[in-house]
């Protein structure tokens, strides 16, 4: 075979295995978008869901932040004036977390994380009166988070000041942030 004919064979393969590779890429792609949409987690509507049933009183673990005639509790209403639910106790503590551990690689990042999230957690609870006022205040609680997020999503979420007390909730108690949608995706199922 001459030089020419070989030449223009690798030039041949060349392109057949770029085709190849484009096509791949292509369906590699495809695949990844549909199982994407397959994938999708469902929410569903509020009416859809049945609310579980919360503690009467403020013996729970979780203080609900609407009483049980359906207004946001006071410290709520405490929370959202001192706008801690727009992250003000998580940015202050997560400084400060970062500050007194900064000198520890890696796990130093680990452990300021955890101590970030405790003070502003505890600059939340501060915020709006304490521990104390925030169970004088409630009526209802919750042993259980995801149950916690399911009742406020079924009974409350037209609210209109619902994400605002969704997020003073959500300072308080830092695993409501974390187990919030998970919560509903599985209620949902």
């Amino acid at each position: 075979m001459s030089s020419i004919c070989k030449d223009y064979q690798c030039s041949i393969n060349n392109e057949l295995s770029k085709k190849r590779f484009f096509i791949s890429a292509i369906f590699i792609s495809l695949s990844v978008i549909f199982i994407g949409c397959v994938g999708q987690q469902h929410v569903a509507l509020p009416k859809e869901l049945k609310a579980p049933e919360p503690i009467a009183g403020n013996s729970g673990l979780y203080m609900c932040p609407y009483t049980s005639d359906g207004v946001m509790a006071e410290w709520t209403d405490k929370a959202i004036n001192a706008k801690i639910g727009s992250t003000v106790g998580s940015v202050a503590g997560a400084y400060a977390g970062q500050k007194a551990l900064e000198q520890v690689p890696f796990v130093g990042g680990l452990l300021g994380q955890q101590v970030g999230e405790k003070i502003g957690r505890e600059v939340a609870i501060k915020s709006c009166g304490g521990m104390e006022y925030i169970k004088e205040t409630s009526d209802l609680s919750f042993n259980n988070i995801d149950q916690m997020a399911v009742y406020l999503y079924v009974k409350h979420s037209s609210h209109e000041h619902y994400q605002s007390a969704l997020n003073a909730a959500q300072e308080i108690y830092p695993e409501l942030k974390t187990r919030y949608s998970q919560a509903l995706i599985e209620a949902s199922k």
